[in-house]
């Protein structure tokens, strides 16, 4: 399967809203969709090793026990991938998904998303996977490694399905972020969708004219864009417009240099980014 949706499902309580977007993303794209569990097989921490004072005969029999249990564990993780792949089927089947793919892997989530990128168009993730701390509020390291690592656009979403009728982008003018907005008129994902950008900084002439590029270009591609500039702490500014503006959305690029992705590919990810209830869309 190419140029595919591909939601990743786990576990967590992320599940049902990654299947939600999924399907809102494949049908506004057009484009076939695809679920995956992967069961890793590298856990983070590594079990404490009781073996090594025991009796030779005592030893062989703890060994082949957890031998046995962890034969167990990965037959119960592959049934439980299976059930989650199907409820995620029938949920897609339902929504009007024709044909939709299940697959499950074995081996590390972020090496596993990476083998995939070739043939994916969109990655739907949830924005705290199985192991994380429900309660910690960081993404985690395995969503931030992929934010850094997959070429693909990523949109990270909450727990319940909202469907998007405005989205926000952060804009800075860099020739990248005019790619971001490029890439934004263009998809088909945001038809019908109001558009908002803001720059975050003084109001200069400069700032004026690459906000009324960025709207010109939007409006050019058929799309309601509204725009502001403001002064102020990045994260604070973007947090306060996303409120007053009930923005459903937010979008984001991850490439070049520029403050905006150092917000998102730094060693933490930012404070808004953590506690929105949003989905994140993350342009590469």
């Amino acid at each position: 399967m190419t140029d595919h949706v591909l939601a990743a499902v786990d576990s967590s309580g992320f599940s049902t809203g990654v299947c939600d977007y999924a399907v809102w993303a494949a049908q506004r794209l057009d484009a076939p969709l695809a679920f995956i569990h992967v069961i890793d097989n590298h856990p983070q921490t590594s079990e404490p090793d009781l073996t090594g004072n025991l009796g030779l005969g005592t030893r062989e029999h703890l060994l082949e026990k957890l031998s046995d249990i962890e034969e167990q564990h990965a037959k119960l993780a592959r049934e439980q991938g299976r059930l989650l792949l199907d409820d995620a089927k029938q949920r897609a089947l339902h929504a009007g998904i024709e044909a939709p793919e299940t697959m499950q892997r074995n081996g590390t989530l972020v090496e596993t998303l990476v083998e995939q990128e070739n043939d994916v168009r969109l990655l739907v993730v949830g924005k705290r996977g199985e192991t994380a701390h429900q309660a910690s509020g960081h993404l985690g390291s395995n969503l931030e490694r992929v934010v850094r690592e997959m070429h693909r656009p990523i949109l990270m979403v909450p727990k319940t399905f909202t469907r998007p009728e405005t989205v926000m982008m952060a804009f800075d003018g860099s020739k990248t972020a005019r790619k971001g907005i490029e890439m934004l008129a263009k998809s088909p994902l945001f038809n019908g969708v109001t558009c908002h950008v803001v720059i975050v900084g003084a109001e200069t002439a400069e700032h004026r004219s690459q906000l009324e590029w960025a709207l010109s270009t939007l409006e050019d591609a058929g799309h309601a864009a509204e725009g502001a500039i403001r002064a102020g702490d990045v994260e604070e500014t973007l947090r306060a417009y996303k409120e007053e503006h009930a923005i459903d959305m937010l979008v984001m690029g991850a490439y070049g240099h520029s403050r905006i992705r150092h917000l998102l590919v730094g060693s933490t990810t930012t404070a808004m980014l953590r506690k929105a209830q949003l989905p994140v869309l993350i342009l590469r």
